[in-house]
């Protein structure tokens, strides 16, 4: 909207109430006549918003911008002489767009601050997962069976030091030992895991 934009080109000479009165015909710009309809509707329209907006400033004056934008794209709707006044078309408008506004925002997820998502712990993907679990597959391949069996107990099957030595058949000590020099070979196999390994 620039000015000297007319708006008033074809209007019947006498305005509905609401309009700028005052204002020579064909030489009024579409500034001044929206400065008309904010001065005169500007307060009811964004007490309104205000209160369909739950008391956000913001919004309801983004609002009462959109709406008066939408005045400014028809302007037939705000000249129509059934109108005693335009009051009731914009605030019949403000009302709808703040209830598809309501709408649109309850439609997305819920924003969240920049401070919680630093805090956030990162999560790998499915993807990395799984290729993690492919790399440690393949690297308990290369220890020793004895070494392997003693992993594969206490480390992804669960068992105490205490069940893998029955199980196995051998000391606690021993399996302590073998669990040790077990992950000491995986950290030298996969050196990217080593935190993980600790």
């Amino acid at each position: 909207m620039t000015a000297g934009t007319t708006l008033s080109h074809g209007l019947p000479q006498g305005l509905p109430h609401g309009l700028p009165h005052g204002l020579p015909h064909g030489t009024t710009t579409a500034e001044h006549e929206l400065a008309a309809l904010q001065r005169e509707h500007g307060r009811p329209l964004f007490a309104l918003l205000l209160r369909l907006s739950d008391g956000d400033r913001q919004r309801a004056e983004d609002l009462v911008q959109e709406t008066l934008v939408r005045a400014w794209q028809h302007p037939e709707a705000l000249r129509a002489d059934a109108f005693d006044s335009v009051r009731p078309w914009l605030l019949t408008v403000g009302r709808r767009l703040a209830i598809d506004a309501r709408r649109a925002r309850q439609a997305r997820p819920p924003e969240v601050p920049d401070a919680v998502l630093e805090n956030t712990r990162a999560v790998g993907d499915h993807a990395e997962r799984a290729a993690a679990a492919l790399d440690v597959r393949e690297a308990v391949k290369t220890l020793t069976p004895e070494h392997r069996e003693v992993l594969v107990l206490v480390y992804f099957q669960g068992a105490s030091v205490a069940e893998a030595a029955e199980a196995l058949g051998i000391p606690p000590g021993t399996v302590k030992s073998r669990a040790y020099y077990a992950l000491r070979a995986l950290r030298r196999v996969l050196p990217g895991y080593a935190p993980d390994l600790r």
